[in-house]
């Protein structure tokens, strides 16, 4: 399994969460699925030091002749693919730990779905911390009120 970056930038004080869409090409078994959502929130935990008890996951499914890649569906290719969008607070993250994060989950998604394209994709938005949130919170709200309590 992947471990953490030495050197990694704290996060803020406060709770961080991550919220993840992937979209498989295929239609999965619940067990599948379960698998899927459980290793993308471990690598998410383990390299972005995101809370999974507090990470949300979303999967949609894309049938193989729907989804195009370099200008042929999955189907003509016979592969696999995947399309996993997170959104984290903005400077929570290094770099290093971004592009380790990114490596991971293409590693991780071959590993799980067998063969995929070259052109799966992972993308990590990194959403301003008073415009992301959940319980009707912001993230800066959450930040500055642990800072409040430590004070």
């Amino acid at each position: 399994m992947v471990s953490p970056i030495e050197g990694a930038k704290r996060q803020p004080e406060g709770e961080e969460n991550a919220y993840h869409q992937y979209q498989r090409h295929r239609q999965a078994r619940r067990q599948a699925v379960r698998r899927d959502r459980q290793e993308a929130t471990e690598i998410t935990a383990t390299l972005l030091r995101k809370d999974p008890t507090i990470t949300a996951v979303a999967v949609n499914y894309i049938d193989p002749q729907h989804w195009f890649a370099g200008g042929k569906s999955l189907a003509e290719h016979g592969t696999s693919t995947f399309w996993l969008d997170i959104k984290v607070v903005d400077g929570t993250n290094t770099k290093l730990e971004l592009e380790a994060y990114l490596k991971a989950i293409f590693e991780a998604f071959g590993r799980l779905l067998g063969g995929v394209h070259e052109e799966s994709y992972a993308f990590v938005h990194e959403v301003p911390a008073a415009a992301y949130g959940y319980g009707g919170k912001s993230q800066e709200f959450r930040f500055i009120s642990g800072r409040l309590k430590a004070a």
